[in-house]
């Protein structure tokens, strides 16, 4: 498995420091692109990095974090080889990976427990994309520049 990047902000910092753990305790390496504290921050000062990193091939997957998982998902769409996913229960996660070949997985870091959290995950880097009918689909999501 390569390096699987991480974000969050101050709202997702707590969850953030559990996947951490859960990623160590399964031997995986990771790169936290931050935030580092639960100091009030922005979101998006952090997504742009991860989605750059996921883009680049130098982080897969990656896990990103807000209070809601609306802003953080928002930013994280913005960029054209990104599909961040919000995933707020198991099967949500599993979807997202087996019928969107999601690249970054995104949780409500205020409405998700840890133990959810585990389930979230588990499902998410269980699921292979599935291929087939929904690769035509994938491919039609990036935006082309004047049609």
């Amino acid at each position: 498995m390569q390096i699987i990047g991480l974000a969050s902000d101050h709202a997702g910092f707590e969850l953030k420091q559990h996947v951490k753990q859960w990623l160590e305790a399964k031997g995986w390496v990771y790169r936290d692109f931050g935030t580092y504290s639960p100091d009030s921050c922005d979101y998006a000062d952090y997504a742009h990095p991860l989605a750059i990193a996921v883009e680049a091939g130098k982080c897969y997957p990656g896990i990103a974090i807000c209070g809601s998982g609306e802003g953080i998902s928002m930013t994280l769409n913005k960029h054209q080889n990104i599909r961040a996913a919000l995933c707020w229960m198991p099967e949500i996660a599993r979807l997202a990976r087996q019928h969107n070949d999601a690249n970054i997985l995104v949780m409500p870091g205020r409405f998700v427990s840890n133990e959810e959290a585990d389930k979230i995950m588990e499902e998410f880097f269980s699921t292979a994309f599935e291929g087939g009918r929904h690769s035509r689909r994938i491919q039609k999501i990036p935006v082309i520049q004047g049609e």
